[in-house]
């Protein structure tokens, strides 16, 4: 294994151009799809501890967006986090682990200067 994760789904265009980033920039990773494989709370709750779970959760996507009104309402930490694991399409991709620590979303000029 890698010291580099990168989590989401093969098909998302913004996880195509990070793995194309770093494959560009000759940077070894492994890659967890979460679609077919799942994600643990336990992951999720590291990832919020570092990030915060807001920044995990896309409200942008159809997936949230077509979710139940109730599902949406008065959104807490553990709730979202139910959410994202029933759900893994509503985690904002990708999620980078690194030894530095975790990148939510794709932004070439964040991942040049946490990787360098």
């Amino acid at each position: 294994m890698t010291s580099l994760m990168i989590y989401g789904i093969p098909n998302c265009d913004t996880m195509k151009k990070a793995r194309l980033w770093l494959e560009a920039q000759g940077i070894a990773y492994d890659f967890h799809d979460y679609k077919k494989v799942g994600i643990t709370a336990d992951k999720l709750n590291d990832w919020a501890d570092a990030v915060g779970w807001e920044a995990l959760l896309n409200k942008a996507g159809m997936t949230f967006r077509k979710l139940a009104d109730a599902d949406k309402a008065d959104l807490s930490r553990d709730k979202a986090i139910a959410l994202m694991v029933a759900n893994p399409s509503m985690i904002k991709r990708p999620v980078l682990e690194h030894s530095g620590g975790v990148l939510v979303g794709f932004k070439p000029e964040v991942y040049a200067k946490a990787l360098s």
